[in-house]
């Protein structure tokens, strides 16, 4: 005999439900009522906000309008529209109701937009469930939502192709990204998520910077699906992939005929995001006359494309990224520090993945799990002991994108269901070391200063005399040096190559 699969329904109390309990006949039956009595579960479960004074006479009327079991449990939210109550009031009423038994049904229709996005996030990614809607236009539905949220910090893989691996080679961020997709246990992350949750909320631009593949992008673009913007566009720029002499066409678009090879008017990313968010990476790259142009448009929310003598209003929301510190930057006098301030205003600073403490291994664990659950050449792939204290001993200077390529390749030669340290160190790339990691060097191993200070001398003062066109007297200038022979005395001193 087929064992029973309890059907249950969640939804939030919403205020078209509230009225629905009051005695004018005329007043339509509510969202939750309607879907009670065109679908056929065996348990309901509610989450409200309001006032108890206002909720207590709605569940008695709905109790004698329905033979089901209600249970209802009060969310205390500062706000109906933060993401980061309303997720953790939802969160742990599915977890609970979600078992092997039961089929979970959303209702999404009543409550505010952001808990109807916290629904298909949960529902979509942790907690499989099925959506419904209620309106008094086309009654209740069922819906099927339009696109797949992804479960974990990577992209699942669903079926193994040249394509897919490349994908994940290349770390594509995927569009639909949310917070979820963060996955996180320390403890500075997921106050960074809470800050950002906040941050999205709010249409103020945000300054994203850390190192190359700390989840720069990641981050940007789950403020923007978190945010009131996230019906309109996500437009993502380069600043570093973009010749100088092309900019202002690329941001502010151009007329036709406005230069040679203009044939045509084309937009630029500002008015392609217009009335979404513009992400601009790599934004330290801008040179200064792209900064003070850019300013402008910021300040005044209007702007004039090339060859054109009209200005058009945009409105956008701007993220931009760094990997450089854009403090110093402008301390250093390249970076205007007013158009600094006026990006900076939330700013998140992203840890390297060797200051996480406590997510290497969860990382790690959920790259192979992501894969494993969906394609056989990964399915049981487990890491070793030997195998994790690699990972967690390696420094790891291209973060998650360097242990996600990492972990693929070594499942992929290894020709058992465990990954050993072997497997693991043939797959890893040592990379030679760099001036950028002068000060990084362990000391417990010993190091010689000497050698350490000629390594960062010849690195400026080959830099400066390929500048200069071998101008010894313009160098030792740049260089901060008295003069030509102070240069000279450190070119003898390192025996630097010339």
């Amino acid at each position: 005999m087929a064992k029973h699969v309890h059907k249950t329904l969640i939804s939030w109390i919403g205020g078209n439900d509230l009225k629905a309990a009051s005695s004018d006949q005329k007043v339509p039956s509510g969202p939750i009522r309607s879907t009670l009595k065109n679908i056929d579960v065996d348990a309901v479960q509610l989450l409200f906000s309001y006032p108890r004074s206002e909720v207590e006479p709605y569940l008695s009327w709905l109790k004698n309008e329905v033979d089901i079991p209600i249970h209802a449990t009060e969310a205390k939210l500062s706000s109906p529209v933060n993401f980061g109550e309303i997720y953790l009031a939802a969160e742990p009423q599915l977890r609970r109701l979600s078992t092997t038994e039961t089929e979970l049904s959303i209702l999404l229709s009543p409550g505010t937009p952001a808990m109807q996005a916290v629904w298909i996030l949960l529902g979509k990614t942790r907690y499989p469930a099925i959506f419904y809607q209620s309106s008094l236009e086309r009654g209740v539905e069922q819906v099927e939502i339009p696109f797949e949220l992804a479960a974990e910090f990577v992209p699942t893989v669903t079926e193994i192709s040249d394509a897919k691996f490349q994908a994940l080679a290349d770390s594509r961020v995927p569009i639909n990204a949310a917070f979820d997709n963060i996955v996180t246990q320390n403890p500075d992350m997921l106050v960074l998520k809470q800050q950002a949750q906040v941050l999205a909320e709010r249409n103020v631009p945000v300054l994203i910077y850390g190192e190359t593949g700390t989840g720069k992008e990641l981050f940007a673009r789950a403020i923007h699906n978190a945010s009131p913007r996230r019906e309109k566009p996500f437009i993502a720029l380069n600043c570093g992939a973009i010749p100088e002499d092309l900019i202002d066409s690329t941001l502010f678009g151009h007329k036709k005929g406005a230069f040679t090879g203009a044939v045509a008017d084309r937009p630029g990313v500002f008015q392609q995001a217009d009335g979404g968010t513009l992400f601009l990476d790599e934004f330290g790259e801008l040179s200064h006359q792209s900064q003070v142009r850019l300013l402008r448009v910021l300040q005044e929310g209007r702007l004039v494309p090339v060859g054109s003598d009209k200005e058009m209003p945009v409105d956008v929301r701007i993220i931009t990224t760094t990997h450089r510190n854009l403090m110093e930057a402008v301390a250093d006098g390249l970076f205007r520090e007013d158009l600094f301030y006026r990006v900076a205003v939330g700013v998140l600073h992203l840890p390297p993945l060797r200051a996480r403490e406590g997510d290497l291994s969860l990382l790690a664990d959920m790259v192979l799990k992501a894969q494993g659950e969906h394609d056989p050449v990964f399915a049981g792939k487990k890491l070793s002991a030997d195998a994790k204290k690699i990972i967690l001993q390696h420094p790891w200077r291209g973060n998650v994108r360097e242990l996600q390529s990492t972990l693929i390749r070594a499942a992929l030669w290894s020709p058992a269901e465990q990954i050993t340290g072997s497997d693991l160190q043939q797959a890893l790339f040592t990379m030679p070391e760099r001036q950028a990691d002068l000060l990084n060097r362990d000391v417990s191993q010993g190091i010689d200063l000497n050698d350490l200070m000629g390594e960062l001398a010849a690195h400026y003062i080959q830099n400066a005399m390929a500048h200069t066109g071998k101008n010894k007297t313009k160098a030792a200038k740049l260089l901060g040096l008295k003069s030509q022979q102070t240069l000279s005395n450190w070119i003898e001193k390192y025996g630097i190559e010339q």
